[in-house]
Order: C-alpha cells, then sequence, then structure tokens
C-alpha cells in the first residue's frame, strides 16, 4: 500500500478550533511552543533547567529522547511559520505526578495527505518511561483530538521490525501490519477512525 492508493479525492478541511491540552489518568498532553522548540534547539548547558520553567515540568538529565533528533527542531520551526495549526498537531508528553509533573516523551502526527486523507503518527519516549502503557494512552488520547481538527480518513505509522516495544504499543491502540513502510528499513501499519477515547483499542 502507498500514500495514493486508498482514496482519490481530496478530503475536505474540518474549521481549526482552540490549542487545548488534553489530559488522560495518568499524562498531559501539552502543546508544543515556538519557545519551548527555540530553547531546546540552543542546547545550552541549562536547557533543561530553562525549558522545565516554560512547561512547568521536571526535564530528566536524559531528555531529549532518541527520536526528538536535532532536524526535527528546524523542521517544526518552519511548519510552524507555515501553519500556526502546528503547533497543535506536535505535543509534549508529560507523566502527571502527586508531586508536580516531568517530561518523559513527545507524539504528534503529520497533517493528513491530501489525496488519501491519512495521517501519519509518531512518538518516542525516554528509556525509563517505556513498557509502562504511556505512549499506548498518549495516542488513544492524541487520535480523537486529531479527528476533531481536520478531515481524516485513517491513522497510519511506521516503525522498525526489531522494535517490538513500538510495535505492541500500535497492536494495542488498533494498528493493523500493512507492509513495507514509506523509509528504508521500516514497516507500516494502520488503523480507522476512533469513536472515543476508550473504545476498546
Amino acid at each position: 500500500m502507498n500514500r495514493i492508493q486508498a482514496n482519490e479525492i481530496a478530503l475536505p478541511q474540518i474549521s481549526p478550533t482552540n490549542f487545548e491540552d488534553l489530559q488522560t489518568p495518568r499524562l498531559e498532553l501539552v502543546a508544543i511552543t515556538r519557545e519551548s522548540l527555540l530553547c531546546q534547539q540552543s542546547n545550552h548547558a541549562g536547557f533543561r533547567a530553562d525549558l522545565g520553567k516554560i512547561l512547568h515540568a521536571e526535564v530528566p538529565d536524559a531528555w531529549p529522547h532518541e527520536n526528538w533528533e536535532p532536524h526535527v527542531y528546524e523542521y517544526l520551526l518552519k511548519l510552524i511559520a507555515t501553519d500556526a495549526e502546528a503547533i497543535g498537531w506536535c505535543r509534549y508528553l508529560m507523566l502527571r505526578h502527586a508531586s508536580g509533573r516531568t517530561l518523559i516523551g513527545s507524539i504528534g502526527a503529520a497533517f493528513p495527505n491530501p489525496i488519501t486523507g491519512e495521517a501519519e503518527i509518531g512518538y518516542g519516549l525516554l528509556p525509563a518511561w517505556q513498557r509502562q502503557g504511556f505512549a499506548a494512552e498518549a495516542v488513544m488520547a492524541m487520535l480523537p483530538w486529531l479527528q476533531t481538527r481536520r478531515t481524516i480518513s485513517a491513522f497510519i505509522a511506521q516503525t522498525f521490525p526489531h522494535l517490538r516495544g513500538s510495535i505492541r504499543v500500535l497492536e494495542k491502540c488498533g494498528f493493523d501490519f500493512i507492509g513495507k513502510g514509506f523509509e528504508e528499513g521500516t514497516i507500516l501499519f494502520r488503523r480507522g477512525l476512533v469513536v472515543s477515547f476508550d473504545d476498546g483499542a
């Protein structure tokens, strides 16, 4: 399956709404901002402390996670400059503690493909927080929210065959294996629309 195989008609767009933060039983998903991106991109000695002040959260010494590579900052800054709605499509994933909040990962999506209507999601967690259900919890909160922002026909995600934890997250969230991914060495998963935050996936 490729990006233009499913639907051949471009889908209409839903009017934007406000950038509300999302909460789950254990997490708070807070929209990324230009300020927080620039803080991380600077990579100065105290950037984690400064980022913590921006986010009102603890930022572990291990931040950023391995998927939050330097080129991501430039990409997102350009995307936000082009389309302000991009702020609401790339979010920080925070663990809610009784005594505060800790930044543990990120989750976001690409805008829907204009032909197929498919939106690709991606996520990443610091190693200390993996395999505890946080990624699946964030995904299942994010998917229905995305559907309120733009018309989406389905969700897709790419990962590598050896990343069993990532594959398990997708399976738990109702994604089905499709085949070869778009990027070299990856595999592709797909799921339809989400009825609610707790639809049983």
